[in-house]
C-alpha cells in the first residue's frame, strides 16, 4: 500500500509551494494528481509534468484509477503526495476505501456561487457536503499554504460560519 504523506486540495495543483516546500518537508518520491477533469486534458497534464521537481515522479490519474492502484504492490512503501482540485474527489476515494489520516487545503479559488471562508479558500454547497462527509469520517482537515503556517482547522471555520 502506498505511504500517503500528504493529501492536499489545491486547485493550482503543482506549483512553487508544492515543488519546493511541501515536497522537501514530506520527503515524497511521487506526486499523484487525482482528477477526472485534469486526466482528460493533455495540455494541462504536460504542463504539470514540467513543474515537477527533479527526482520526483508525477502522475495524473482519474478518481477510479486512484481507487484501483492505492493498494498496488508497485507503490508499496513509496512516499506519495496526493493532489486534488476539489473535496468531492477526496470524498469519492475515501468512500471507496482509501484511508487518509488528514487533508491539507492549500487553495480553492473564488468563483460565482462560492463564498470565501479565508482569503484563499472559497466553498459552495457541494464542497460543504463533501467536507461534512470527510469530517464525519474523523479525518482532520486543515488549511495552510505552507508547512510553516499555523494550522487552521476547517471544522472550526465551518462552525463559525454556521455551515456545519
Amino acid at each position: 500500500m502506498m505511504n500517503i504523506c500528504l493529501a492536499r486540495i489545491d486547485d493550482r495543483l503543482i506549483h512553487g509551494q508544492i515543488t519546493t516546500v511541501w515536497a522537501k518537508t514530506t520527503g515524497i518520491q511521487r506526486i499523484i494528481v487525482v482528477s477526472d477533469e485534469v486526466a482528460k486534458d493533455e495540455l494541462r497534464k504536460f504542463l504539470l509534468g514540467q513543474a515537477v521537481p527533479p527526482g520526483i515522479k508525477a502522475n495524473v490519474i482519474t478518481v477510479k484509477k486512484m481507487v484501483e492502484v492505492h493498494r498496488h504492490a508497485l507503490f508499496a512503501g513509496v512516499k506519495v503526495m496526493l493532489l486534488f482540485t476539489n473535496p468531492q474527489d477526496v470524498a469519492a476515494i475515501v468512500k471507496a476505501g482509501v484511508r487518509l489520516p488528514s487533508i491539507n487545503i492549500g487553495g480553492m479559488r473564488f468563483q460565482d456561487g462560492k463564498r470565501m471562508i479565508t482569503n484563499f479558500v472559497s466553498i459552495d454547497d457541494a464542497d460543504i457536503e463533501a467536507f461534512r462527509y470527510l469530517i464525519s469520517k474523523r479525518i482532520e482537515i486543515e488549511i495552510r499554504k505552507v508547512p510553516a503556517d499555523r494550522k487552521v482547522k476547517l471544522v472550526d471555520l465551518l462552525q463559525k460560519e454556521k455551515l456545519l
